[in-house]
């Protein structure tokens, strides 16, 4: 799961919220995992909390840190100077070294689907969710 997909599903006025909101629905419902990073969780409730309130973004985040279907992984420090190389290789589309961290993660751990609208995870060869 994407910064994209967190601040979709939680601003209203995001332009990803119906998507968004949609798609958690349908995972929740089935019971099928999401996985995120601290990292992407700390970019997410940093937007959040300038979109709407910090109040709001605290609040949302004890929801999604509960949350029966939401795994935050945490990355080991090999995983982020793993992630330089990648900051590096793709400085030309401007790919944030957060999405670096997940590409790393998601390929050790064998994720090929992303829940987010983030298309340098296309570029990276990973498939968009929804």
């Amino acid at each position: 799961m994407d910064t994209g997909a967190i601040v979709g599903r939680l601003v209203a006025r995001d332009q990803h919220n119906r998507a968004a909101t949609s798609f958690w629905n349908e995972l929740a419902s089935a019971s099928i995992p999401c996985i995120t990073t601290n990292l992407v969780m700390a970019e997410a409730l940093t937007l959040v909390g300038r979109r709407t309130s910090y109040r709001f973004a605290a609040n949302q985040a004890r929801e999604l840190y509960s949350s029966n279907i939401l795994q935050i992984m945490r990355p080991a420090p090999v995983d982020e100077i793993d992630a330089l190389s990648l900051f590096e290789k793709f400085s030309d589309q401007r790919v944030s070294f957060v999405d670096c961290v997940s590409f790393v993660l998601m390929r050790r751990h064998k994720i090929q689907d992303v829940f987010g609208f983030d298309r340098h995870f296309s570029s990276a060869g990973f498939t968009l969710k929804p």
